[in-house]
């Protein structure tokens, strides 16, 4: 196969998930958009999206990545419903640091509003939201890079390409919704 063969495969298999990746974020900027309320209910909020936003592809994208190499190698079959622990195994590491991560970014902002003297909702409020936002993106996320890399796969396209564009789309907007229905179950529970 020659290098132009390659480039060409690899725009053909790209661009349509990079449409689809900037309309994604688009649509999660909209989200953002509509939360005005939101933000200004929960002091400190609007520090804490980039970091959660951020954090989504990391984690999740690592777990994409060790999908893609595992279908790569033959280590992992490409199943509609996986019977591999290492597969489980993945998901649950990838939920697990995404909520850790998660809390983590809500103290750290927390800490940082504080210590610059910037208004800032209570500690206990800002994790709460960052728990459940963390685990209602993290749930999508898997749902998402988990039927993406295996059904591209077994199209015959490289998970590889897919992946990176699906977790951050998904990431951004699933994240974004997420963040919002947490701020309103929080602050409609008394927090914030």
């Amino acid at each position: 196969m020659s290098a132009r063969d390659v480039a060409e495969r690899a725009y053909r298999e790209a661009l349509p998930v990079l449409a689809v990746s900037a309309v994604g974020g688009l649509f999660a900027g909209l989200v953002l958009g509509g939360m005005r309320s939101d933000l200004r209910t929960v002091s400190g909020l609007l520090v804490l999206v980039p970091a959660l936003l951020a954090t989504r592809g990391n984690v999740y994208g690592a777990m994409g990545a060790k999908l893609s190499t595992g279908l790569h190698q033959g280590l992992v079959e490409p199943t509609l419903v996986p019977d591999d622990r290492r597969v489980y195994a993945a998901v649950a590491a990838a939920m697990l640091n995404g909520v850790a991560i998660s809390a983590f970014a809500a103290a750290v902002t927390y800490g940082v509003l504080v210590a610059v003297g910037r208004p800032s909702a209570s500690l206990g409020a800002l994790v709460a939201i960052a728990l459940v936002a963390g685990l209602l993106s993290g749930v999508a996320l898997t749902v998402a890079v988990v039927a993406v890399a295996f059904a591209g796969y077994r199209r015959g396209l490289n998970p590889d390409t897919l992946v990176g564009p699906v977790v951050t789309t998904t990431g951004d907007v699933f994240g974004m919704a997420a963040l919002l229905a947490a701020v309103r179950l929080v602050v409609g529970l008394g927090g914030g």
